[in-house]
């Protein structure tokens, strides 16, 4: 009886032990990498607050790569290139400015979509007018890397892209390309060039044109 009465003790430590020395996935882990980290549920103010915000620049999560974080609402954003759809038009010329802020593209992206709709401009020069074959409903549209909720960034984000990842030799953009933002002042729009001679700032460029797409979402 004595023996058994052992044993049934050995045996409720040994697993109440075990038990208690689990690890928990979602909390900090300094012997993973920043993505092992996220790929676990472990949040960004986790991660920020024992690494610092760089240390989620560039890490390739999501569909694309991490470059920025708001601290404030706790979103991250990532963004991908995707100039492999070609050159592609802004579409109908008409008057909008809305922002430049970080994290403005989705609602500058619904806001052009929508004007889209509602003004059919009589321009002629050979790109897209009336129909939907223009950026903006192209990526609003988009199912990309298993994602269907990107958008054009502004240029306010270009800026924030240029900074944390491609002038940090990250996110694989390509700099002989210009690329469209989302935000538009007046009749003119912002593109970025990451080429280095432009600065790492966007600035005015015509909807006549025909530019690539980096797109952005945000989690």
């Amino acid at each position: 009886m004595k023996k058994t009465f052992l044993l049934l003790l050995t045996f409720t430590l040994f697993y109440c032990n075990d038990s208690d020395d689990r690890i928990d996935l979602t909390v900090y882990n300094p012997e993973l990498t920043v993505l092992e980290n996220l790929d676990n549920g472990v949040s960004a103010f986790s991660i920020t607050e024992a690494l610092g915000v760089a240390s989620l620049y560039g890490v390739e999560y999501a569909g694309g790569f991490i470059y920025h974080f708001d601290q404030a609402a706790g979103f991250l954003y990532i963004a991908s290139d995707y100039s492999s759809i070609g050159p592609s038009s802004w579409g109908d010329h008409f008057d909008l400015t809305n922002s430049a802020e970080i994290g403005a593209g989705l609602a500058n992206t619904q806001q052009i979509v929508d004007g889209n709709l509602n003004d059919n401009s009589n321009v002629t020069n050979g790109l897209e007018f009336g129909s939907d074959d223009y950026v903006f409903k192209i990526v609003s549209d988009l199912e990309f890397q298993n994602y269907d909720d990107w958008f054009i960034p502004s240029s306010g984000s270009m800026e924030a892209i240029f900074e944390n990842l491609h002038a940090q030799g990250l996110g694989e953009i390509d700099e002989n390309l210009f690329y469209w933002t989302s935000t538009k002042d007046g009749y003119s729009p912002y593109v970025m060039s990451f080429s280095m001679s432009f600065g790492g700032e966007a600035f005015l460029g015509s909807c006549f044109n025909a530019n690539s797409a980096l797109i952005v979402r945000k989690i």
